[in-house]
């Protein structure tokens, strides 16, 4: 297998199991255990991998309600730092800058649509700015590894 497939077999491994031992990384990519580890910490080296991290349950944590927030600064004079503005709100998964009406698109995670209400709330009082809401009815899949 040439290096590059074996390091994209390292990654997407990893992606998928990030607590999989050296040696099930070898049985995966044909190669030994110190080869194995030696790419790994390589592929960390050079920014391709950047941690590891749990991944937890939003519906066993209170968090059933997934929504996406578009938002839109009423002033358009106003400086451009609302995911600074945000940071702050830990109900914000994630904060995407985009091209298009909205300036941001924020996913969150809460326990109601009550407290999605007090959110928004938060968010145009914090940042200056308008929203527009998608709530998350299902998730077929999400945080799908890239390679």
């Amino acid at each position: 297998m040439p290096a590059v497939d074996v390091d994209r077999a390292l990654l997407a491994a990893l992606a998928r199991d990030g607590r999989a031992s050296y040696t099930d990384l070898a049985e995966k990519v044909g190669l030994s255990v110190s080869a194995v580890h030696q790419r790994v910490r390589r592929l960390e080296q050079r920014g391709l991998v950047t941690g590891y991290r749990a991944t937890l349950d939003p519906k066993l944590l209170g968090l059933p309600l997934t929504a996406f927030v578009s938002i839109t600064p009423i002033d358009v004079a106003q400086p451009d730092d609302a995911p600074a503005r945000l940071a702050h709100l830990s109900a914000i998964e994630e904060c995407h800058s985009v091209a298009g009406v909205e300036s941001y698109i924020l996913k969150v995670r809460v326990a109601s649509p009550d407290a999605l209400e007090h959110l928004l709330q938060d968010i145009r009082a914090a940042a200056n700015v308008t929203t527009r809401t998608t709530v998350v009815l299902s998730t077929f899949y999400e945080d799908r590894p890239p390679v």
